[in-house]
């Protein structure tokens, strides 16, 4: 076929199909000429190279008529190669578009994709003529449009969301129904019905978007199973791609909407695949290093606030355009409701450090597409001054991981940590009562992707990788776990029951708090991962979700839970609670009680040897008059022995009633006729205010 290359248009950035034709450009501010390399449907054959005739500004463009969607194409960006100065063009290597919609598979390691030569202590100065066409996945020219039907957004109130943090392999490969591990697995009836009966809101996937398997994962038959190695920012990872068509993952969103569910997207803006300067080139390297990255002040290295061996350099505005084209493109094009950002410090900083108010952040809060969908913050990364919980702008959530580490080892028996629960289960307040912030901006969670899951975190007192092939090195060794007697897998009825208590009480702890809870995919029906508590490399069944095993009792333990926080909006306030008088009733909205029936006072919260918040709930001071329940709610959180709680007297034709018992967690509702309650050691309870 003859084909011809025209002007094209330089504000279309990516590969546009226009009808009859595909417009191409590619933002490069360094480089001295871009070649666009066309592929035959196998991906293997060049069938054309062709110049882009036009840069605009940084923008290389070019227009060609008689292309469809299905191309396949890459690029050749032709600049110097001087790493001492940053710059690390080398036009051998093939590379692929930051603005691909879709990728046709993952990169074949070989050396030929590395831009230097391998061998010598300079090797990264070195300069390979090995062509890497062969070895790369090639970028697909798309057309994204969708027939939505009748679909709407479910728009979730933030203060009425559940999330539940899950893999798409992981959650489908063992479940039994069709395309299992793709995006039409993750769409089946019986995940939707799990997720419905469950009661979550939203589902949150481990990174989606395309990413690189790690070369020396792959000698060491490993791969990266969670994904944090982003290769392409638009398109979807294809190894979830049952039929090789992005409409899968809309049909997805489409029908987990229609279940009234919101979908988020876990994406890693901090870092790209490619690594230090001993990286391949595969992409933005070889684009326009110096743009792309934040380099140290010997450009021939990089910044490395991310541990991954680079950092984006968001302070480019095109690198920046890129981000946020992206981020619209996800919400506009594949119809998704929100964004957990990884190592979200990261994306904030500059050359003086952490900036609340940074170019990424003023871009989404002013952006009519972003500032609608909901933001969520890993306030964390291992660059200066990197740990920033409770210092993100409105509208941010954030991962919460002092409310993680504060329950686990109030539960644990840990000294002094009752005092640490009250804070938490109220919101957090230290962090994030401020400039406006409401109380579901602390995202609470127990177990994450990262760590123990749930029945790990009361099976073992040390992690167990071995499996990852690093020595049981990697991972975190201060868990706040305890294996209650006995580590790993237990055929002890009495360490079983323990264990399932105090799993329940973890439950209950995060459905019963302020905030925004986080289930991880797989605790609420027992799974085990075999003590790894850093699994980013199993891909296999110590990840994948064993539906031939579900621990019914805690499913639905679990779903009880759930549906008792969506019936009492007391649990779910916008506004913090700090004793204030309500104007309703005049009663404070959070009250702290001894057992004795007394308010508790600083003595008590300084007795190392407390085990038990008791505290009873109201809607908080300064909610509008049509938001007030106009009733209470009481708690006990009991890590110790037996206890005897007074309650408050119940006014004139009032009863408490304990509707949860996780102690009993199948007892009937348990009417409290003389205001003494019973509480089992180790166990939680929570009591409605009620007609008598």
């Amino acid at each position: 076929m003859n084909l011809t290359i025209e002007r094209g248009r330089h504000d279309r950035i990516g590969a546009t199909f226009d009808g009859d034709g595909v417009n191409f450009a590619l933002f490069s501010e360094h480089a001295t000429a871009v070649d666009l390399c066309l592929f035959a449907s196998d991906g293997q054959r060049e069938t054309h190279r062709l110049r882009l005739p036009e840069r605009t500004g940084y923008v290389w463009h070019g227009r060609v008529a008689g292309l469809f969607p299905g191309q396949r194409y890459g690029y050749r960006v032709h600049g110097p190669f001087e790493p001492e100065n940053g710059h690390r063009f080398n036009a051998h290597k093939l590379l692929i578009d930051p603005y691909a919609k879709r990728l046709t598979g993952h990169v074949r390691w070989s050396d030929a994709v590395f831009g230097y030569n391998a061998g010598s202590k300079t090797q990264d100065l070195t300069f390979s003529t090995r062509d890497s066409a062969r070895f790369m996945p090639k970028s697909v020219v798309e057309d994204p449009s969708f027939f939505w039907g009748n679909e709407r957004a479910p728009a979730i109130p933030a203060t009425e969301t559940v999330i539940y943090e899950a893999h798409v392999k992981g959650l489908t490969q063992r479940m039994g129904g069709p395309n299992p591990g793709s995006f039409l697995g993750l769409a089946s009836d019986r995940v939707l019905d799990h997720l419905v009966n469950l009661g979550i809101t939203a589902i949150e996937l481990l990174p989606a978007q395309a990413f690189l398997n790690d070369r020396w994962l792959i000698e060491k038959k490993l791969t990266n199973y969670w994904g944090y190695q982003t290769l392409g920012f638009f398109a979807p990872d294809p190894r979830y791609l049952a039929r090789d068509q992005i409409n899968e993952f809309q049909h997805m969103v489409a029908r987990l909407h229609a279940a009234g569910i919101e979908v988020f997207m876990d994406v890693v803006y901090n870092h790209t695949c490619e690594g230090s300067e001993l990286g391949p080139t595969l992409s933005f390297r070889g684009i326009d290093n110096r743009s792309y990255y934040r380099l140290a002040p010997d450009p021939r290295y990089y910044i490395n606030d991310t541990g991954c061996g680079n950092t984006l350099n968001l302070e480019h505005p095109m690198v920046l355009r890129m981000v946020m084209d992206s981020l619209r493109y996800w919400v506009e094009v594949m119809h998704v409701d929100g964004f957990r950002f990884d190592l979200a410090s990261t994306l904030a900083r500059d050359d003086s450090g952490f900036q609340p108010n940074s170019a990424f952040f003023a871009a989404i809060r002013q952006d009519p597409v972003l500032n609608r969908v909901k933001l969520i913050a890993e306030p964390w990364d291992i660059g200066p001054g990197g740990y920033q919980l409770g210092a993100y702008p409105h509208p941010f959530h954030e991962w919460n991981d002092k409310y993680r580490d504060g329950v686990r080892q109030f539960w644990r028996g840990d000294e002094r940590h009752a005092p640490e629960l009250a804070a938490r289960i109220t919101g957090s307040a230290t962090q994030f009562d401020h400039s406006g912030r409401s109380a579901a901006s602390s995202v609470n969670f127990i177990t994450a992707h990262d760590g123990f899951n749930l029945m790990d975190m009361v099976s073992y007192s040390d992690k167990n990788n071995v499996a990852n092939g690093e020595d049981n090195r990697d991972g975190h060794s201060e868990n706040f776990s305890d294996n209650m007697g006995v580590e790993g897998p237990s055929t002890d009825p009495l360490v079983i029951e323990a264990r399932a208590l105090r799993r329940r009480n973890l439950m209950a702890t995060l459905l019963l708090s302020q905030g925004t809870p986080m289930i991880l995919a797989g605790d609420e029906i027992g799974h085990t991962q075999r003590g790894n508590n850093n699994a980013y490399c199993q891909d296999n069944e110590i990840s994948w979700l064993n539906w031939d095993a579900v621990d019914s009792d805690m499913l639905a333990f679990t779903r009880r839970l759930i549906q008792f926080r969506k019936r009492h909006p007391i649990l779910r306030q916008k506004l913090f609670l700090h004793s204030k008088e309500r104007t309703a009733d005049g009663k404070a909205d959070v009250l702290w009680w001894h057992p004795d029936g007394r308010h508790m006072t600083p003595a008590d919260w300084e007795d190392a040897a407390l085990r038990y918040v008791c505290v009873e709930l109201r809607t908080a001071s300064g909610t509008p008059s049509y938001a007030d329940t106009g009733y209470a709610l009481f708690l006990v959180f009991n890590s110790g022995d037996d206890l005897e709680v007074t309650l408050t007297p119940a006014p004139d034709g009032k009863i408490w009633s304990r509707r949860i018992n996780s102690f009993a967690p199948d007892a009937p509702n348990e009417r409290i006729a003389f205001g003494k309650l019973s509480v089992p050691g180790h166990s939680v309870s929570a009591l409605v205010l009620e007609d008598a």
